[in-house]
C-alpha cells in the first residue's frame, strides 16, 4: 500500500518534527514501501522543503516532495502569470513568466504580510480585466508554533465573490493533484491512503481521488470540528505504523473505518 504524507501539521509544525514522525518515515523508507509527501507549502521551494526536512533528521530527497507550484509550472507552462505569494518559490515554476501587468492567470500562493489591500485591489483588477484565477491551494488556515494562522484561502473567497469567477485549484484537495503523486510512485489510488490534518484538503479531496483518507489528531486538527467522513482518525503519524499493519491483516485501510 503507498502513502502520501502531508507535511505541515503531520511530520512538522513550523518545521520542527513533531513526536514519533521522523521515526515513521524512517520506517517507510526501511520497509521498502512507495510513499510521497504532498504539501501546498508555498512558502518554500522543493528543494527548500527538502533541505528543512533533512535538517530535522528525515530521510527524504527531493523526488519524495510533491509540491503545488511544481505542477502549476506544468499546467500553466508559458502564461504571462501575476504572482501573490509569501516566499520565494521562483525555482520552481520555471517555464511561466512572472509579470506584474496584463497577465494571463493572477496566480494565488500561500498568504503571509503581502497579502495587504493594495496587492488583493491589483489581483482584483486583472481579474477584472480577463485573466484567470489560478490558486496554488485554498486552505484557509495552517497551523504554526502559536496557533492557526490564516492561509490565502481565506482571501481567495473575496476575490472570487467580487470577480465573480471560481479559482482553478492545482493543489489539494485537487484529484488531479494526487493523481499526480501517485502516477510518480506507480500506484493506484484503490491501494493508497492518504494521511493529513486537515478534513476538507487531505482526507475528503483523498477520498474524491479513489484513496483512503486518514486524519491525525495533530496540526490544525480541533476536537470542536467533527471528523465525519474519515476512513480512520489516528492520534498521529507515530499510529501508521500499526495501522498499516491492520491494513496488510485485513483490518485496516479499505476495510471500514477505524478510530
Amino acid at each position: 500500500m503507498a502513502v502520501l504524507l502531508d507535511i505541515d501539521g503531520v511530520l512538522t509544525v513550523s518545521w520542527e518534527p513533531l513526536p514519533g514522525a521522523v521515526e515513521a518515515v524512517r520506517e517507510l523508507r526501511r520497509s521498502g514501501r512507495p510513499f510521497a509527501l504532498l504539501t501546498n507549502t508555498t512558502s518554500r521551494t522543493r528543494a527548500g522543503i527538502t533541505a528543512a526536512l533533512v535538517g530535522a533528521g528525515f530521510p527524504v530527497t527531493p523526488d519524495d516532495v510533491v509540491t503545488a507550484p511544481v505542477l502549476a509550472a506544468a499546467r500553466l507552462a508559458g502564461k504571462r502569470c501575476h504572482l501573490l505569494n509569501s516566499g520565494d518559490i521562483r525555482e520552481d515554476l520555471a517555464g511561466l513568466e512572472l509579470v506584474d501587468e496584463r497577465p494571463d492567470v493572477v496566480l494565488i500562493g500561500g498568504a503571509g504580510p503581502e497579502f495587504g489591500y493594495e496587492a488583493l485591489n491589483r489581483a482584483f483588477g486583472f481579474l477584472q480585466d480577463g485573466a484567470r484565477l489560478v490558486a496554488l491551494a485554498r486552505n484557509l488556515s495552517w497551523q504554526v508554533t502559536g496557533g492557526l494562522s490564516l492561509d490565502a484561502g481565506a482571501f481567495l473567497l473575496g476575490l472570487e465573490a467580487a470577480a465573480r469567477t471560481e479559482a482553478e485549484v492545482i493543489g489539494k484537495p485537487s484529484a488531479a493533484f494526487f493523481t499526480a503523486a501517485l502516477d510518480l510512485l506507480g500506484a493506484a489510488p484503490a491501494d493508497s491512503l492518504m494521511v493529513g490534518d486537515d478534513l476538507d484538503a487531505d482526507v475528503l479531496g483523498a477520498q474524491a481521488a479513489g484513496l483512503t483518507g486518514v486524519l491525525v489528531r495533530t496540526g490544525k486538527y480541533r476536537p470542536s470540528v467533527p471528523a465525519d467522513g474519515a476512513d480512520h482518525v489516528i492520534g498521529s503519524i507515530a499510529d501508521l505504523a500499526g495501522l498499516l499493519a491492520a491494513a496488510e491483516a485485513g483490518h485496516g485501510p479499505g476495510m471500514g473505518r477505524g478510530q
